[in-house]
């Protein structure tokens, strides 16, 4: 498998067969993402996507998942997405779960009976990025939708009977909007309820455009403390019943995991021991 520049999978889709259905990212304009920054978009053929799975046939046996990158899969078109999924269930029939990366508007632009379409097909789980909760820090960091969009694409994935995982970014909206992001982001995962709920910590490479904004002063990085106050504000506000929560991204720097509800008060006082012994992990073994 010869993969288009770097290729980026949920922590959860490690052992997965991960093929790239799209190249890119069609908004990449994220003022804190560079994980595209160097690829053009543009979405790959069905045809084209079938004959290197057929080139791979020698190794079905070693998978049970596929994922489907880069950053925008969902955005192609239903009849390509169906011919994919179709030759993964008759042809690679070991496959027990499809994963996708998809973006709130890419869901809203396929119809329920769509998604259910391809539900059926073996798209098993999407993952959303949902990034944060405030539109103030989405408009800030140009994400290019409204959290309402993206709850709604959320809700229409899981209407149409896929599960779905939610990211958050802890430290998105910098020091001035630190509550606000905690706060606003458990009442938006609250409207989804996900199946999956992760939390990621912001890593900036220099070329972020963000980059700009912190060296003159108009964005400040949380301190590691900061941070992990910040998920303690979050899990506070959530009022979830049986989503399985993880921050094991290797950005975070504390790892938990647990059911929300369930294990709320547990995972609190984990944040609160990491703060008082400021046991957390060092910036140097953080990555992407």
């Amino acid at each position: 498998m010869e993969y288009e520049g770097r290729v980026f999978r949920p922590p959860s889709e490690g052992r997965s067969l991960i093929i790239q259905a799209t190249i890119g990212c069609s908004h990449n304009r994220c003022r804190f993402c560079t994980m595209y920054r160097e690829k053009k978009f543009r979405m790959r053929s069905s045809d084209e996507i079938i004959e290197e799975l057929r080139g791979l046939k020698n190794y079905y046996d070693y998978y049970k998942r596929v994922f489907l990158a880069d950053g925008d899969a969902m955005g192609m078109p239903t009849s390509e997405l169906m011919r994919i999924l179709t030759f993964i269930r008759e042809e690679i029939p070991q496959i027990n779960r499809v994963g996708i990366y998809a973006h709130g508007k890419n869901l809203l632009g396929k119809s329920v009976e769509e998604l259910k379409k391809l539900k059926e097909a073996g798209l098993g789980i999407a993952y959303i990025g949902l990034e944060s909760g405030s539109d103030r820090v989405l408009s800030q960091m140009n994400k290019g939708i409204s959290v309402g969009e993206c709850v709604e694409g959320a809700l229409r994935a899981k209407e149409a009977g896929m599960k779905v995982s939610v990211m958050l970014i802890s430290g998105l909206g910098g020091r001035k909007l630190m509550k606000e992001h905690a706060v606003e982001s458990a009442r938006a995962v609250n409207r989804i309820k996900p199946n999956y709920l992760s939390l990621l910590t912001l890593m900036l490479d220099e070329s972020a455009e963000i980059m700009r904004d912190i060296e003159k002063g108009r964005f400040e990085l949380l301190s590691p403390e900061e941070v992990l106050d910040e998920a303690r504000i979050f899990l506070q506000e959530t009022s979830l019943d049986k989503t399985i929560f993880r921050s094991n991204h290797a950005s975070n720097y504390l790892a938990m995991e647990g059911v929300l509800g369930r294990d709320k008060e547990k995972l609190l006082r984990e944040i609160e021991e990491a703060i008082e012994e400021e046991d957390y992990k060092e910036e140097f073994f953080r990555g992407l």
